[in-house]
């Protein structure tokens, strides 16, 4: 099984089907408060449809589409991160995550997004690394500035989240420095 150290607290693990239990009693810790940025928890809230999304996440993994660990804070499984997607012809990721709401502030995501990126650049040999955020999550917007990443473009009208249409902060970073003059254009064009 693949796990890494990310620093004295947070280890990450690929999923495997023994989390399945886990991940219901954290949704439903938390439903709520995943459900405001994210689609899945009103259709993934059992063991066997967390069972079924580990499947495909090691099927994905195997074919080097994509990673996806639980974030584990002093022993604890508290969250997900992942590579949401790998593009090996654009050498491009996308990094997604989730954290119980009462582990939030103890700077775990940036933490875990920080490890992230370093895969993504060292092992993968990735050029680039995208998070994209609803425009009104603050919360994940600071994590990709704290992270140094750069706010890219707006897409509006991006996602149906249950009804309610969000639009999303695309940030990035880039393994080498990009026009970022030309960027800037783009990026108060759009906003």
């Amino acid at each position: 099984m693949f796990s890494q150290t990310v620093d004295q607290d947070i280890q990450l693990a690929l999923v495997q089907p023994s989390f399945a239990p886990r991940y219901v009693e954290l949704v439903n810790a938390h439903f709520d408060y995943l459900s405001q940025w994210l689609a899945w928890p009103p259709h993934c809230n059992t063991e066997s449809d967390f069972l079924n999304f580990i499947r495909r996440s090691l099927q994905d993994y195997a074919e080097g589409k994509s990673m996806v660990c639980a974030i584990f804070y002093q022993g604890i499984h508290v969250g997900n991160c992942s590579f949401n997607s790998i593009n090996h012809n654009l050498k491009t990721v996308d990094i997604g995550y989730w954290l119980a709401a009462d582990y939030q502030g103890k700077g775990i995501i940036t933490r875990v997004c920080s490890h992230l990126i370093r895969i993504a650049f060292e092992q993968l040999e990735m050029e680039k690394v995208v998070i994209a955020a609803a425009v009104e999550n603050l919360a994940s917007r600071l994590v990709a500035e704290r992270l140094g990443m750069t706010l890219e473009s707006v897409i509006s009208r991006n996602e149906n989240l249950n009804g309610r249409i969000l639009s999303h902060a695309i940030y990035a970073l880039h393994r080498q420095p990009v026009n970022t003059e030309f960027q800037s254009k783009l990026v108060q064009e759009r906003t």
